[in-house]
């Protein structure tokens, strides 16, 4: 799965977010474009628990992360905490 669609797909579901994938890891034989890491930023995040957060991840990528993603990092922000940790 490309980078680029994973990226989209949790913009489209997620209201403001911008997604940043990447492959945190050297690929491996079985499992080479299986592995990603995303850090999502949305003002959609606003309220909401960390678990909650990242389920809307999972939700906006629905089947892919049965039939295409075997793992995924998430780290989720709102716009103002993204700000704080000087991530941006």
């Amino acid at each position: 799965m490309d980078l680029a669609e994973i990226e989209a797909l949790i913009e489209a579901e997620i209201d403001g977010a911008e997604a940043t994938v990447s492959r945190p890891r050297s690929p491996d034989e079985n499992h080479e474009d299986a592995h990603f890491a995303a850090v999502v930023v949305a003002p959609a995040f606003e309220g909401k628990t960390l678990v909650q957060q990242h389920q809307m991840v999972y939700d906006a990528l629905g089947e892919r992360m049965t039939t295409d993603i075997h793992a995924m990092e998430i780290k989720t922000y709102t716009p103002e905490e993204y700000e704080e940790r000087g991530a941006a």
